[in-house]
């Protein structure tokens, strides 16, 4: 199919409206695997590494930023990669099936390292979370570039997406619940559950397993779908030149560069929040590790609630103004607590009251951040027939892998400003909770709370670039709509 131009212009997808329950629960389910690895990353790794193996914060932190520029090249590749792929398979299901394995062995690896020097495990980690980050790219790209073919609908993208956010959540808070509650427990030689070197070796395992289970049953589950899924363009001649100027041309979607620097910000301060926050729970609040085991149904209660309100305030106020609201109103909630204890207004530590005091303002931060996330993914998912318009091809896998690239970002900018937070309040590795770490974990919440209102406020004002409303993406449709039928007469038919 051509243009006037001669510029090769892919179909719509054969789905355009609802999609069923069913569908939405087995498309859905296949983000478990993601949000095992990013719950890990973001909320105990760096710990782990740091408290458990001994290795100073910025060498942790600077691993896993080593990791991330890796995916600044590896996901668009695998997006274009996916994009134009053809198999009697489609172009995503060859790539959903094949990281299964390799998912699961990477991650195990990273919670099982050999005893090594500092400088020899710093080595190790940087390689390791660099073949975890790359076969969950192998997965996830394809998999969320599903996204924009299974529906093109404005609103049911963000019910789709929604849906598929809430299980990534559901797994990564499924094994934090286990982590903490069954694997991070105190022994004899270990009083503080968090510091048990053993138990997160024994996480590693389980959550190598419910990775790979939960790939596989999402690929078969979807595989039935194929035959209605976009076909890449293809004119034979597909050579390195034509790949990157295909991709500068995508990539230069102003309401896309918009999103995606903002919502780097935005990832860099969840990322943040998460990594930061076993720090402040076991340090700051005094929480051992079966209370904080109890976060874990706190933030699922939170998400369910996103996923519901969402797809409501993406109708009433559209996707971009929602999200905005969303940005400010969660970082002021979630900040609250921190600035009250340190002007000596909070419950003090052991009241009774604190848990729930805390849980309730974490369970308000997490609904509004969460709907935010789910808000700006069916925003890049509206970008797809955007930039179709201007180039005639439909690169799901690249916008994919650029969100998929910023969701790794609050693992790999939140965790090296992480580590450079640590190194500035001079926290000690190794500590227990006692008086040298009450002063520490004091300093670093008052370098804590003006760096997250740093990054929302910026990823907010950004965020004013984006373009595309419910009325410009409705019109998006019907001129490929038009342009479809219109190419499909025969000559001289108009």
């Amino acid at each position: 199919m051509a243009n006037a131009n001669g510029r090769a212009r892919a179909a719509l997808p054969a789905v355009q409206g609802k999609t069923s329950l069913g569908l939405k629960l087995i498309y859905g389910s296949g983000s478990i695997a993601f949000g095992v690895k990013d719950n890990g990353f973001s909320s105990i790794l760096l710990f782990f590494y740091n408290q458990v193996m001994g290795l100073e914060p910025l060498m942790s932190g600077l691993a896993i930023g080593i990791a991330l520029f890796a995916d600044a090249f590896i996901d668009p590749f695998i997006g274009a990669w996916s994009d134009n792929l053809r198999t009697r398979w489609g172009r995503r299901h060859p790539f959903m099936y094949v990281s299964a394995i390799p998912v699961a062995l990477s991650y195990l690896l990273l919670w099982n390292p050999p005893h090594l020097s500092k400088d020899g495990l710093f080595v190790y980690l940087t390689v390791v979370a660099i073949l975890v980050r790359t076969f969950i790219s192998f997965y996830e790209v394809p998999s969320a570039a599903l996204a924009p073919e299974l529906t093109t609908d404005y609103n049911e993208r963000t019910s789709l997406l929604g849906l598929r956010m809430f299980f990534a959540w559901l797994g990564g808070l499924f094994m934090s619940f286990l982590a903490f509650a069954v694997f991070l427990k105190p022994h004899a030689g270990q009083a503080t559950g968090q510091l048990n070197a053993e138990g997160y070796a024994h996480y590693g395992l389980t959550a190598a397993v419910v990775m790979a289970i939960a790939i596989l049953v999402s690929a078969a589950g979807t595989h039935h779908r194929i035959k209605t899924l976009s076909a890449p363009v293809s004119d034979g001649r597909r050579g390195l030149p034509t790949i990157l100027r295909e991709v500068g041309q995508a990539i230069s979607n102003r309401s896309f560069v918009t999103l995606l620097i903002s919502s780097v910000f935005s990832a860099a301060g969840t990322g943040l929040v998460f990594s930061l926050g076993i720090y402040f729970n076991t340090y700051l609040w005094g929480f051992p590790s079966s209370t904080i085991a109890l976060f874990a149904f706190v933030s699922l209660a939170a998400v369910a609630v996103s996923v519901t309100v969402a797809p409501l305030m993406s109708r009433a106020l559209g996707k971009r103004n929602a999200t905005m609201i969303y940005f400010v109103l969660g970082v002021a909630v979630g900040t609250v607590p921190m600035l009250l204890r340190l002007t000596g207004h909070f419950l003090p530590n052991g009241d009774p009251l604190l848990f729930p005091v805390i849980a309730a303002f974490n369970f308000t931060s997490l609904a509004l951040a969460v709907g935010a996330a789910i808000l700006a993914t069916s925003m890049m998912a509206d970008v797809v027939e955007d930039s179709q318009i201007k180039t005639g091809r439909r690169s799901e896998g690249l916008f994919f892998a650029a969100n998929s690239f910023i969701q790794k970002a609050v693992t790999g900018i939140g965790l090296f400003i992480s580590s450079m937070l640590l190194a500035l309040a001079r926290f000690p590795a190794g500590a227990k909770p006692g008086p040298l770490t009450t002063e520490a974990v004091t300093r670093l919440a008052l370098i804590y709370v003006p760096t997250v209102v740093g990054l929302y406020g910026v990823s907010c004002l950004i965020l004013f670039g984006y373009r595309i409303t419910q009325a410009k993406h409705e019109h998006n449709l019907r001129t490929l709509a038009e342009s479809a039928a219109a190419e499909s007469l025969p000559p001289g038919a108009l």
